[in-house]
């Protein structure tokens, strides 16, 4: 696990190896595919999309898993779908050891770039 705040997600992803650094760089295309105009950045350490100035989805590497963040919305919306990985509020743990669901996380970034762009809509 990385100890050093990373300046930016390149330099999140590099301090990782193998299948580690190969899941999140999958992960990080899967969330741009489905959220293209989401911006890049850190928050709270670890690699975030902001969209509609809000906060997206966040990921991070831990020993077992990487770490998803759809916020509690994402993950209840989709509480079906991710029975089979350890849930928490707003988070969603993905094991090492399995590929990862990347066809589900892209339904789940589509589903909060909805409701952050509408929240936006709302404001306005």
């Amino acid at each position: 696990m990385q100890r050093i705040p990373a300046k930016d997600i390149d330099e999140y992803i590099a301090a990782f190896e193998g299948n580690v650094q190969a899941n999140l760089v999958k992960l990080r295309a899967t969330i741009k595919k489905a959220a293209p105009k989401a911006e890049e950045k850190m928050s709270y350490a670890i690699p975030t999309f902001f969209l509609g100035g809000k906060n997206l989805v966040h990921f991070a590497a831990f020993d077992k898993h990487i770490g998803f963040y759809p916020t509690p919305s994402g993950v209840a919306a989709f509480a079906k779908e991710l029975k089979s990985y350890p849930t928490s509020k707003g988070a969603v743990q993905f094991p090492l050891d399995k590929p990862l669901p990347l066809t589900l996380i892209s339904k789940i970034v589509k589903f909060r770039v909805t409701e952050n762009l509408q929240k936006t809509k709302i404001k306005k």
